[in-house]
């Protein structure tokens, strides 16, 4: 029987480097974001609904997404942010579902459903997107939100009030972290994460 958990965490948190790990292992990961970027593409129907919505602006000169751009405009706006969500996340729940009913029919011993603002969408009661989707349980990547901040300017190359900005536009780490089944805390070394990661991996995948 195939066991499906959901992985989620916060901006800098390493939720990639856990997601990963798991793969190796021999998970099935579907990730939200990966999904997001196919179907933002240039010439996918996604991308002109988002350029209606927020303007042209949003597309560099080869008509692809600016997706710093986009960023600056929905991390700023509450509404902005609302705004795409409606637009996005239907659509990624359908491909998640899909790619979930496959992974059942192939057998796959664990499905780990990456959603990045899963905890957010729950809170909000959002409908249609994947945090509709059946799982048995959470796991949460966490980091200390300075550690976050941290991560966030060296990855992104943002001054230190832009990581904070977007560290505080999410559900703040620690309220996750209580509301999460199972916690991986990635503020340390690869090898402590590591060591959790297994463990958490067998604990999962036992009979």
């Amino acid at each position: 029987m195939t066991r499906v958990v959901a992985l989620s965490g916060g901006i800098g948190t390493g939720k990639s480097t856990v997601a990963a790990m798991l793969r190796a292992r021999g998970a099935v990961v579907i990730d939200a974001d990966e999904i997001v970027h196919r179907l933002q593409a240039p010439g996918a129907p996604l991308l002109g609904e988002l350029a209606e919505a927020f303007g042209p602006e949003i597309l560099d000169a080869h008509g692809a997404l600016d997706r710093k751009r986009l960023a600056a405009i929905v991390f700023a706006d509450p509404e902005a942010r609302r705004r795409l969500n409606a637009i996005v996340h239907p659509k990624v729940g359908l491909e998640m579902a899909r790619q979930l009913d496959a992974a059942r029919r192939a057998g796959a011993p664990l499905v780990v459903l990456d959603i990045p603002l899963l905890f957010e969408s729950r809170a909000a009661g959002a409908a249609g997107g994947a945090s509709a989707l059946p799982f048995e349980a959470t796991i949460l990547v966490y980091a200390p939100r300075a550690v976050q901040i941290a991560r966030t300017v060296a990855r992104d190359g943002c001054t230190e009030a832009e990581a904070e900005a977007r560290v505080a536009a999410q559900m703040p780490i620690d309220e996750k972290r209580a509301l999460a089944d199972h916690v991986i805390d990635n503020g340390g070394d690869l090898a402590d994460t590591e060591r959790q990661v297994e463990a958490l991996w067998r604990k999962l995948t036992a009979p």
